[in-house]
């Protein structure tokens, strides 16, 4: 017995009752299932209107979710590759730019620990936090913050 297809509409609004997309990303999830783009463009547009589809809620959401493993570098990337853009991500990003020591340091201190013995060592523990998308100047304070305890 098969199912009859969702109304494009209702997978929508089952999209966003899991978790917040962003509007490029429910367009990519939407696309296939749409009879013709027009058709999807207004179904975003009338979501937007009503508050149920917010690239700036979904890049604050995505910002939390991100923050506790990068940095504010990696977190705007990623933000971006989603299609949001700088101004929907500007709250979200300054929120996290003002955390970034903080928050490499927790990440440094679950990975590492204890203060680098070697330079090898240093230059190592600095290369993963700059993975993670910490500032150069986060990373010097969390590295040599931990040289100095």
């Amino acid at each position: 017995m098969s199912r009859a297809p969702l109304p494009l509409r209702q997978r929508a609004l089952r999209l966003l009752a899991a978790r917040e997309h962003s509007r490029a990303e429910l367009e990519r999830k939407l696309g296939p299932h749409a009879e013709e783009p027009a058709e999807l463009a207004r179904l975003l547009d009338e979501l937007q209107s009503a508050r149920q589809l917010s690239n700036t809620r979904y890049a604050e959401a995505r910002s939390t979710q991100l923050s506790r493993k990068f940095g504010s570098a990696r977190i705007a990337q990623d933000l971006k590759a989603k299609g949001v853009s700088g101004d929907d991500a500007a709250g979200a990003l300054a929120a996290a730019r003002a955390s970034d020591l903080e928050r490499a340091r927790g990440v440094w201190n679950r990975k590492y620990g204890e203060p680098a013995a070697t330079r090898e060592e240093r230059a190592k523990q600095m290369r993963f936090l700059q993975a993670r998308g910490f500032s150069f100047d986060v990373i010097r304070a969390v590295v040599s913050g931990a040289a100095d305890e």
